[in-house]
């Protein structure tokens, strides 16, 4: 039986930004507008979407807003979420580009810039990514390839 004033999750609702939504916090249930929502704990409301997959959102009213909003409410969350399809600024090229496209194209570079140009911090590589990256590095510049990163390998 919903509560007067409570706007609770329904998991089969698209929302869109003015939508209200009652979620617990530290002080207990609060309501807000789902747009509210993004400011207040943006963090929360992207794993509620892309992790839990409980809330559905409209793409162009809620989602492109919240990844922005992500992006300098938590940097390292964001990087970790972007992980390949952040933009990066690369060697070679005018203005930004997704750090998918060197990682496939030129995987040496990318290492060469990643690893052992300290550009860690830039771009999160999951470990499956990382694997990937050292394993076509070592077969292409077995040279190239630090001794930590042939550890990974073994």
């Amino acid at each position: 039986m919903p509560l007067e004033g409570l706007f609770p999750l329904d998991s089969e609702k698209v929302y869109f930004s003015m939508d209200e939504l009652t979620l617990d916090t530290d002080e207990g249930p609060k309501t807000l507008r789902l747009g509210a929502w993004l400011n207040f704990d943006p963090v929360r409301i992207h794993k509620m979407i892309v992790r839990d997959k409980i809330l559905q959102v409209d793409t162009i009213e809620v989602l492109n807003p919240l990844v922005s909003k992500l992006r300098r409410a938590d940097p390292d969350y964001f990087k970790k979420f972007m992980g390949l399809r952040l933009v990066i600024d690369y060697p070679g090229y005018s203005s930004g580009i997704l750090a998918k496209i060197p990682f496939e194209n030129d995987p040496v570079g990318f290492y060469k810039w990643w690893r052992k140009g300290k550009h860690e911090d830039k771009v999160y590589l999951s470990l499956g990514n990382q694997v990937r990256l050292f394993q076509k590095v070592a077969m292409m510049d077995p040279k190239m390839i630090l001794k930590k990163d042939l550890e990974i390998l073994k």
